[in-house]
């Protein structure tokens, strides 16, 4: 019984870190421009595609992750400059819309780029499982976990302690007044966009190994992350990584005592009780004045 509880704690928290991560990547965006941004699972998915398919070109691994996170970034920053910009005081509706189209066209591309096939990367320092009082654990999970660690206090130490991240706080407390003081809101919206396009396509390098990728794997993890942002509260970075873990440990447990049929309609279920009881989400603030 206590391996068993013990597999579901580690499996929950592994696909946990991966749901922080992309809620991450909401939370970002949405605090810099208000966008909800659909297309956030499409970043996840190519840093796992493209990773794969640069080393199964002969690029080394190390530098296959970095060539994956650079062309994310590419994207996330072509996706604001050529859709989300021009679109400026649009209603929510509308820019929610266009991020839809977006994760569609990237589909689309992956597509005819890649392939339809389902791939795997090999895992970073070998696939032979843990034994953990009568648990295994494989490596990767702790790649996994340590990555996203690693991704959460840069993040917090980066909004925290230099200049460019106070400005990007600024810029998400209210944007008029951070324009005023001399803060380059186009800019911070751009960095927001690279950013969370590098987070998502880190999550996806790291869980490739465990749960395959292939050109339609952003659909349900953007889905995921939204419903980890919504628990934690949208906007709240803190938010996202409980709310991150906690969905990815409900996930785990309905699997593991339910049955896994269930398991993707967690979120969904997450999502309607969010709405339902606490619209505000864990850490969210009760009424948001935006200017």
């Amino acid at each position: 019984m206590l391996a068993e509880l013990l597999q579901f704690l580690v499996s929950g928290l592994t696909v946990g870190a991966v749901y922080a991560l992309v809620a991450l990547g909401f939370t970002l965006i949405y605090n810099a421009s208000d966008v909800v941004n659909f297309a956030q699972g499409e970043f996840v998915m190519l840093g796992g595609m493209v990773t794969v398919f640069a080393f199964a070109a002969g690029v080394p691994l190390p530098l296959a992750a970095a060539l994956a996170i650079a062309v994310a970034v590419i994207v996330g920053l072509l996706l604001h400059r050529l859709a989300i910009e021009p679109a400026r005081g649009a209603s929510a509706v509308t820019l929610i819309i266009i991020t839809i189209g977006a994760s569609i066209f990237l589909r689309g591309i992956a597509q005819i780029v890649f392939d339809k096939r389902f791939h795997q990367l090999p895992a970073f320092s070998g696939a032979d499982p843990i034994l953990v009082a009568g648990a295994a654990i494989l490596p990767q999970s702790f790649w996994v976990l340590g990555g996203a660690l690693i991704v959460f206090a840069g993040l917090f130490l980066f909004l925290e302690r230099t200049l460019l991240g106070k400005a990007v706080l600024a810029t998400a407390a209210n944007r008029l007044a951070a324009r005023l003081v001399g803060v380059d809101t186009s800019f911070v919206l751009a960095l927001s966009f690279g950013l969370s396009a590098a987070i998502g396509a880190f999550a996806g390098i790291l869980i490739t190994p465990i749960t395959l990728t292939s050109f339609d794997v952003g659909t349900l993890l953007a889905l995921k992350g939204f419903a980890a942002a919504m628990l934690g509260g949208m906007g709240s970075p803190l938010g996202a990584v409980i709310g991150g873990l906690l969905l990815g440990l409900l996930e785990s447990f309905a699997a593991g005592t339910l049955s896994s049929a269930y398991k993707d309609a967690v979120a969904f279920i997450v999502i309607l009780g969010v709405l339902f009881v606490m619209p505000q989400g864990l850490f969210g603030r009760r009424s948001v004045e935006r200017v």
